[in-house]
């Protein structure tokens, strides 16, 4: 099985591996123009609903179906992904998959622009896809609603760790019907976690980032941004370091459009 995070040197030597199922969340021309051997194309609006105001919610059971029928997926397979942004629908998908279940999944670091790095092979050449038979079923401990949210306010033992800007965070900049933040959220930009002098790999010394924030694993965490698209890599990283984490899938986008909820700015 391969780590949760996997370099792309170590995955090269695997991508001939019966059981791996590959999947490229990467912008559709960077997929067509050269993606890693065997990659199976997914498009990010695929793993969100896109029912409005929040749109970055989990898609219904059915569309979970049809998109994870489409891929070939299989339960006992190593479900390895990447993108071309640093982690975000990535993360994303590792998230879709603690929700149905799936415990074999890794990300690649650094993605497409580390594995282009690192000059290993891609290829414009779409692999055949057989197929499968799903019946997949949502395990809700990985997801957090508006409810567990407001309730976690008032919790001192749940953390809400805002992915967003600090514009963002501050009101100053609003995407919504309202600006600011959930009360009491730290605020990590999930661009921060990046090493930008490293192909977008995730920083080194992660674990002391998060600390300085006060995002500490005593804590369990609900992170979240606008649209649970950011928020999939700041999920991730608490995966990666053994955090109980969840993803609060309504986000800012629904937070911010609710007159009821409370807001600080």
């Amino acid at each position: 099985m391969l780590p949760l995070i996997v370099e792309p040197e170590e995955l090269e030597s695997h991508l001939d591996d019966e059981n791996l199922l590959l999947i490229d969340l990467c912008i559709l021309e960077n997929y067509s123009t050269g993606h890693l051997p065997g990659a199976i194309h997914v498009s990010p609006g695929d793993l969100i609903s896109g029912i409005k105001p929040a749109t970055g919610k989990l898609p219904d059971i059915e569309r979970l179906n049809s998109l994870f029928s489409a891929i070939g997926y299989d339960k006992n397979k190593q479900v390895v992904v990447y993108d071309d942004e640093g982690g975000g629908w990535a993360g994303r998908f590792i998230w879709t998959l603690d929700v149905i279940g799936h415990s074999r999944s890794s990300y690649i670091n650094g993605g497409l622009l580390a594995w282009r790095a690192a000059k290993l092979p891609v290829t414009p050449e779409r692999p055949t896809i057989s197929p499968t038979n799903v019946d997949l079923q949502k395990d809700h401990r990985f997801i957090a609603e508006k409810k567990d949210v407001l309730a976690a306010i008032a919790d001192p033992d749940i953390l809400i760790w805002d992915a967003r800007s600090a514009e963002e965070y501050r009101g100053t900049r609003v995407f919504a019907d309202r600006g600011g933040h959930i009360p009491g959220a730290i605020n990590l930009d999930w661009l921060e976690t990046m090493d930008r002098q490293n192909s977008l790999k995730l920083k080194p010394q992660m674990q002391t980032l998060l600390d300085s924030h006060g995002i500490t694993r005593d804590k369990s965490i609900i992170t979240h941004c606008q649209t649970h698209h950011r928020s999939g890599l700041t999920y991730l990283i608490g995966k990666m370091l053994g955090y109980n984490i969840r993803a609060y899938h309504g986000s800012w986008s629904e937070w911010g459009n609710d007159p009821d909820t409370p807001i600080e700015t």
